[in-house]
């Protein structure tokens, strides 16, 4: 009766394991489909840096996903004990990561708030060079109603937004359409409503385009949502935890069966 209850919760823990790694395995496959397509319909590959490209992020997230879940999901259903065990060292480096970066963050937060800065400044400067990182680009500005890193003139950074003279396009001292301000009855958008608004004073431009920057906008946005964030973050860490622990509890079980599959060794006689 024993064994019968132990085989059950063994049965249980197994499998619990196996379905939670098999649809992160799902998903992480999803991740990487995108990514492929994403790689393969740029017409060149001018942005290749893995901060800056959506398509390259994509593929590297896509693909350890796939490897980690794929490690879990086959050691969990064939007991293969150095898969999870691998599965498992490969999670406790990754939570020890996280919980690293996210202390390093709060004690550096200044820093961190710049480097993000100068990421986003590299990011202006590749807009139009790359098509996921204009789309990225264009649903941060219109999802946080902002313009720019920390001012709409930031767009002066990129060749063809500069207020230069010598610059020949059309765009050449405007802003993005997705920095303008959408109104509610306006039935068609103008998309050249950007254009020419960095000549412009400011005072006469927030009925026109969103002034403020995004690096503002979306720190606030994340002090309004800071129980929100915190939930995510814990949600996530928690079930890596529980992924951590199945494995291990599935780890020492298969290790238990194997010892008492191990036959005793005899004493040798000693020989006179």
């Amino acid at each position: 009766m024993k064994e019968t209850s132990e085989m059950k919760t063994y049965k249980c823990i197994k499998y619990t394991l196996f379905v939670c790694c098999y649809i992160f395995w799902v998903a992480s496959g999803v991740l990487l489909s995108v990514g492929i397509y994403a790689k393969l319909a740029k017409e060149k590959d001018v942005v290749d840096t893995l901060t800056t490209d959506p398509a390259l992020l994509l593929l590297t997230v896509g693909s350890l996903m796939f490897i980690i879940t794929f490690l879990g999901c086959f050691g969990a259903l064939r007991d293969a004990g150095v898969l999870l065990k691998t599965f498992i060292g490969i999670l406790v480096v990754i939570l020890l990561l996280q919980i690293a970066a996210a202390v390093l963050a709060f004690l550096f937060s200044d820093m961190v708030l710049h480097r993000t800065e100068l990421l986003m400044n590299k990011a202006i400067a590749l807009y139009r060079e790359d098509m996921d990182l204009e789309n990225l680009i264009d649903f941060v500005q219109k999802k946080f109603f902002c313009c720019g890193v920390d001012h709409f003139t930031d767009w002066s950074q990129n060749v063809y937004f500069n207020c230069s003279e010598k610059n020949p396009s059309l765009e050449a001292c405007g802003v993005p359409f997705s920095c303008c301000v959408r109104q509610q009855k306006q039935t068609v958008f103008n998309t050249m409503c950007g254009y020419g608004t960095q000549r412009r004073e400011e005072s006469s431009l927030s009925e026109r385009i969103y002034i403020n920057g995004c690096v503002e906008k979306i720190v606030l946005w994340g002090k309004q949502n800071l129980l929100l964030v915190g939930g995510m973050s814990v949600s996530l860490l928690c079930l890596e935890i529980f992924m951590i622990v199945l494995a291990a509890v599935q780890l020492g079980q298969i290790q238990r069966v194997q010892r008492k599959k191990k036959p005793y060794s005899r004493p040798q006689t000693e020989q006179y």
